[in-house]
């Protein structure tokens, strides 16, 4: 492909390269070779731009001049995803349905569907137009799903959850899992609470490998319209997620808990239920959320506290053997 083309297709502007110039792949800055075209946006890997032997750098626009012709954009991180989607070889999948897939008469599913291997659709469901649902993806009943919907192996929709427009699930994932609740009764044994009500996942939303979304004993569970989930994320039952939002792995929300719009949850966040966590907030990796955070805040630690105060208690914490025996040994002093 053209280096004019990829400039037009990534919203980019060709400098200090010739338009003809044909880009064969996509690869990164160490990795890329002569014919490639790689991406850096942070002007401190400079050096690293100018010795790459890519034939072109996709760059930010005001990035520093380097030998390899550059693609200058206001967002090089998607442009060069862009890129790479110009690159990519994607799998089609025909319509039809397999012969071992088990379909109820019942079942609704729209054209240019593809049904793979051993698919289980239950009675009642309601699936929009070019569908894909890979090996062993079990629909149960009364579940309605929008257009474009993508199913991986093994990936699980339960009773009466609805599901919008392109939604994605990786393998394993299991949207309307029961909800953990349980009563203790008089003989101090666990009885489980009900969990009919369903999870409601919007439009846009990719859950990735082996993560729950659990349905409540009342309301709903709702994830909002765009919002990334990673592996292995737990959102508890009645939670709520906003537009946009990113929990990123082994994050783990508790019972109702509530996360605003374009939200960032970074690795193995845990929050505690019932709290609320404000719009464009940013929790970092391993903090304990134990309280409500307000909006645009950053938050770390755990429990979390403002980002700027965990980074002083951080920076202290290898000290305090050194402090606690210059205490001990005033406090003696003193006492002498």
């Amino acid at each position: 492909m053209k280096l004019s083309q990829i400039a037009l297709a990534v919203n980019a502007r060709l400098e200090n390269g010739s338009p003809d110039f044909e880009i064969t792949g996509v690869n990164g800055i160490e990795q890329a070779e002569p014919g490639e075209i790689t991406f850096v946006s942070n002007p401190k890997y400079a050096a690293r731009a100018r010795n790459t032997k890519a034939s072109a750098v996709i760059v930010a626009e005001d990035f520093p001049p380097i030998p390899a012709a550059m693609l200058r954009a206001k967002n090089p991180y998607l442009a060069f995803a862009h890129a790479l989607e110009l690159f990519s070889s994607r799998h089609s999948y025909a319509p039809g349905v397999h012969p071992t897939a088990v379909i109820h008469s019942s079942a609704r599913i729209g054209s240019g569907a593809h049904v793979g291997p051993y698919v289980v659709i239950d009675e009642n469901v309601k699936i929009g137009r070019k569908a894909v649902l890979l090996a062993h993806v079990v629909i149960y009943r009364k579940a309605k799903i929008g257009d474009n919907f993508f199913a991986h192996a093994h990936a699980v929709v339960r009773e009466n959850c609805r599901l919008g427009n392109n939604v994605l699930l990786q393998n394993g994932v299991v949207v309307g899992s029961d909800g953990f609740g349980f009563a203790k009764d008089e003989h101090r044994r666990w009885h489980k609470i009900p969990q009919p009500a369903p999870v409601v996942v919007e439009d846009d939303v990719e859950v990735q490998a082996n993560s729950c979304i659990d349905r409540a004993s009342v309301g709903e569970t709702r994830i909002g319209r765009g919002t990334k989930i990673d592996n292995l994320v737990q959102v508890g039952h009645g939670s709520r997620v906003g537009q946009d939002a990113l929990l990123c792995s082994q994050v783990g929300l508790a019972g109702s808990t509530e996360i605003g719009d374009r939200v960032i949850l970074t690795g193995q966040v845990g929050v505690v239920g019932h709290c609320k966590v404000g719009d464009d907030a940013i929790v970092t990796p391993q903090s304990g959320v134990s309280g409500s955070v307000d909006a645009g805040a950053i938050v770390s630690g755990a429990p979390a506290v403002d980002h700027k105060a965990w980074l002083k208690y951080s920076a202290i914490l290898p000290k305090l053997p050194e402090i606690a025996r210059a205490v001990r040994k005033r406090t003696t002093l003193q006492k002498d």
